[in-house]
This record gives structure tokens, C-alpha cells and sequence, in this order.
């Protein structure tokens, strides 16, 4: 019985256990094995040693689907085959009681769950009573002249009104909830409380002094009288001021022109231009180096069946231009998110903690487990602003360069690992064959491994020599060929003198 699940005792445990022989327990287990009872252990290693698969498993770990599966193809091995043996060399890092750890677990996210339960049984209880309570107070005449800003209620109607929200405040209703049906703070009720004086309003009768510089009413009078002109009509009083002043008339400044016209109900947006609004400038962020800053982004790429379409995943390096992870999956995911962020990070082998990602706000960038892979790593996030396509710019000028290239298939791909070769083939042309245009002409290999500094100096000894060469030719100074030292995503704009 031992040997059967859910014990999966081990052949010496039941041995001494029973005190028989080992060899009598392992007749035992192959006579279960052979009525099914027990599935047969499976020889996973493929006769390799474990120095062996823990090389597979050290020179996998950074390849793409495409390239492991060229890897799988060229060793006889299967990808299955590979992610089992990652499954069990992690399961045998694992500490020795991660079984119990794991009950464990269970066994706290059960007692969480009943804590939770309890919580939400006891919170919509309170929550009954209190709507019971409200209920009888709405139906109560509590202001039954009508309540509005700066009414001075009676006192008798205080008492009454006080009294009716402590009794539903015993009923079960919180004070803020019970006050806001009655129609009053909780601020005035607290006053109430201290004790109101029963007396008329006295703030009508409040003695308060003009300010000395308050325009009078002639002065105001002829504010809306010059606006409504017929040569001032359509024209606002940050033109009518000045052309004042040229005649050698001052009224009253600009702003009180506005604050005169906006008391008349005389200012309104017109015209057929939009009104001026605020916005949020976007997080801006500069590179020097490369894997300091990286740009990802998914697009769609477009199948042969109609309505069928494959997810691409892109990184790129925004110092240098280098597409530094790119993954074709048949879903957008987080998990394929994250899982193409880890293989970047170990290819490049770079400091994940001085990396910054930027992304837009879609769900795979802001998922649980994106979110959670971006912690581990250290990398600080960045995300566009909601609906503003402009803020990932170096992203989706990638993608345009990658849909309007020749090799471009304009009846889409026949199946996901068509998609994966095509995309890997256009990675290999892109990062040591395109010239990029915004770092001087140099591919983003040479930007990113930094030798477009002696290609630039090359390119820049040359042209002075032809310069020397045919000066006439020559009005200005010979092409800027100086190595991109900062690139700035969503860098502010200066603002210059008018």
C-alpha cells in the first residue's frame, strides 16, 4: 500500500518498515508496475550524463523559439525533451522541504480564504443594516422646506435632524452616509451637537468693508461700454488694452477688463479654433550608453487566413538602435513578455538594475507577471501616456521600417514558424546591414558595440581631405559625421525667447 499514491514510499523505506528485503520489495513494485498500478519510471536523460544536459540546459537558456529550435533539429533533441530537464534541475535546487512548505502554503491560503470569507460575511451584514437604516431615515421628513448653501435652519429642526441620524447611526449606518441623506456634513452636524443659539440670520446685516482699490460702478459701466464698441466688438481685451494706451486712455488693467466682462456674462470662447487645455508632459529619459534604455512594443503580423493573425514581440536599444530581442507567438501574453525580457538581459549581459524599459499602457505591459519579472530583474518601468501613441516613437518607427521593406510578404505568413524565421532573418539584416539614419548612417551593431567612433573619424578625416581638395566646392563646413552621444526619449522642448 505504501508504494501506491498517494505515499510513493521508496523501496528501502518499506523495507524497514515491514522488515523484509529490498529485493522482495522491488518484485513487489514490478508486479504493480506490470498491472498498471504504478507508472513505470521513464529514462529522461537520453543516456546523457547530467554534465552533459546541464551544458544543453547553460547554452539554451538565452535562444529564442526559433534558434532552439534549430538547436533541437541539429542534436537529435526535442524542445519537450529540454524543458523537462530545466523542470527537474529546478526541482532539484529546491530545498528539501518544499513539500512541506508547499502544504504549508495550502494550508495559509486556506486560512486566508476563511479570514477573507468572514470579512466579507461580517462587511455585507454591516452593510444590510446600514442601507436598513438609511432607508428609514429617507423616509423621514428630516428637511422638509428644503435645504440649500447658507439656509439658516431652525433650531427646533436641528434637535429633530440630529436625532434621527444618531438613531440610524445605531442602526448600523456610518455617520458620514447618514449625514449625507439628511443633507448636511458632518462638520455642521458636529456643530449642531456643541449646541446652536436659536436667533435670526445675521449674516445679512454683517457690517463688510469695500476694498480700496474696487472699481467703481461708472468705471465698470464703461468696461462693458468700450467692449461692446463697434471697432472693439470682436476683439479680446488683451488687444483692447494696449489700443487704449496708444490713444492715451487707461481704464483698469487687463485682468480686470476679463473679471468685469466675466461678472457681465460677456466672455465665451469664439471663434472656430479649439480651446486652450492643459496636458501632462510626458517622463522624459536620456541614454549615453547602450543598455541603459530600451523601447518594446507588439505588433501584428497578418496570416494567409483571414482573421487569423500572429503577435510580434520587439525590444530595441534606443541609444543604439539594436533590435536585442524579438519573438513571434500566436498570443499576447505576459508571460511571453517576460520570458523575452529575461533572454535579452542574459544575451546582452548587461546590468539589469541600470536599465530602464519603456512600453505603452497595453495589458501584457502592465500584467501581474511583467510587472513581477521587471522586480526581480531591478529594471525601472516607463509607459506612455494613456492614448498617446506618440510617446513610444523609436518602437513604432521600427515596426514601419520592418512592414514597408521589400522583403515584406503582402500575403501574409502561412504559420507561426514561417513568421519566426522571417522575423529572424530581418533582426540579422537590420542590426549589421541597415545604415540607420538617426545615428549617423553606422548599423546598430557597430552604434552598439562602439565602433561607429573610428568609422565616424574615418568618414570625417575623408570629406576634409576632399574639402582640401576642391574648397570651392565647399560654401559651409563638410558634413557632421560626430558619433550620437545622448539619445533622449520624449525630451522636453526648450522654450526660446520671443
Amino acid at each position: 500500500m505504501h508504494l501506491l499514491p498517494p505515499y510513493n514510499w521508496s523501496l528501502r523505506q518499506v523495507a524497514d518498515d515491514i522488515g523484509a528485503g529490498i529485493s522482495t520489495v522491488h518484485g513487489w513494485r514490478q508486479q504493480l508496475e506490470m498491472e498498471g498500478l504504478i507508472a513505470q519510471k521513464q529514462d529522461q536523460t537520453d543516456g546523457r550524463s547530467p554534465e552533459q544536459i546541464f551544458s544543453i540546459l547553460l547554452e539554451t537558456a538565452i535562444m529564442s523559439e526559433h534558434e532552439l529550435a534549430e538547436y533541437c533539429r541539429k542534436n537529435g533533441l526535442y524542445a519537450e525533451q529540454i524543458r523537462l530537464w530545466k523542470q527537474n534541475c529546478l526541482a532539484a535546487n529546491m530545498p528539501q522541504h518544499s513539500q512541506l512548505a508547499e502544504v504549508q502554503k495550502a494550508t495559509r491560503g486556506e486560512k486566508t480564504r476563511i479570514r477573507q470569507l468572514e470579512k466579507e460575511f461580517h462587511r455585507k451584514d454591516k452593510a444590510l443594516a446600514e442601507i436598513a437604516a438609511l432607508l428609514v431615515l429617507q423616509e423621514k421628513p428630516v428637511s422638509p422646506s428644503g435645504r440649500r448653501r447658507g439656509r439658516l435652519t431652525p433650531y427646533p429642526e436641528r434637535l429633530e435632524t440630529v436625532s434621527l441620524i444618531e438613531t440610524a447611526v445605531l442602526s448600523g449606518a456610518r455617520q458620514h452616509r447618514a449625514c449625507e441623506v439628511a443633507g448636511i456634513t458632518v462638520r455642521t452636524l458636529q456643530r449642531w451637537r456643541c449646541g446652536g443659539v436659536e436667533g435670526h440670520d445675521r449674516r445679512p446685516d454683517a457690517i463688510r468693508p469695500e476694498p480700496a482699490n474696487r472699481l467703481s460702478d461708472e468705471e465698470r459701466q464703461r468696461i462693458v461700454e468700450v467692449c461692446t464698441r463697434p471697432e472693439y466688438v470682436d476683439r479680446p481685451p488683451c488687444h483692447i488694452v494696449p489700443a487704449l494706451a496708444d490713444r492715451g486712455i487707461y481704464i483698469a488693467s487687463e485682468s480686470s477688463f476679463y473679471r468685469v466682462l466675466k461678472a457681465e456674462k460677456l466672455v465665451r470662447h469664439r471663434g472656430r479654433a479649439k480651446a486652450h487645455g492643459t496636458y501632462t508632459r510626458p517622463t522624459s529619459y536620456t541614454a549615453a550608453a547602450s543598455n541603459r534604455l530600451w523601447s518594446w512594443d507588439i505588433t501584428h503580423l497578418p496570416s494567409q487566413v483571414k482573421g487569423r493573425r500572429f503577435y510580434l514581440y520587439m525590444i530595441t536599444d534606443v541609444f543604439s538602435r539594436k533590435v536585442v530581442g524579438a519573438e513571434v507567438h500566436e498570443r499576447e501574453s505576459g508571460q511571453h513578455a517576460s520570458e523575452l525580457l529575461q533572454r535579452s538581459v542574459w544575451r546582452e549581459k548587461c546590468d539589469s538594475r541600470q536599465l530602464v524599459l519603456h512600453a505603452d499602457n497595453g495589458s501584457p505591459m502592465k500584467s501581474f507577471t511583467m510587472q513581477a519579472k521587471l522586480y526581480d530583474l531591478g529594471i525601472v518601468t516607463s509607459h506612455s501616456r494613456p492614448r498617446v501613441s506618440n510617446d513610444n516613437p523609436y518602437s513604432e518607427s521600427l515596426f514601419r521600417t520592418l512592414k514597408y521593406c521589400p522583403q515584406w510578404p503582402r500575403n501574409g505568413f502561412h504559420s507561426v514558424g514561417d513568421a519566426r524565421i522571417w522575423v529572424h532573418d530581418f533582426v540579422q539584416w537590420y542590426n549589421t546591414q541597415h545604415r540607420h539614419s538617426g545615428i549617423r548612417y553606422v548599423t546598430p551593431e557597430e552604434k552598439h558595440s562602439g565602433k561607429d567612433i573610428e568609422l565616424l573619424a574615418r568618414r570625417k578625416k575623408l570629406y576634409e581631405t576632399a574639402r582640401k581638395m576642391h574648397p570651392e566646392r565647399w560654401s559651409q563646413q563638410t558634413r557632421n559625421w560626430s558619433p550620437v552621444e545622448t539619445v533622449s526619449l520624449n525630451p522636453e522642448k526648450e522654450r526660446q525667447a520671443a
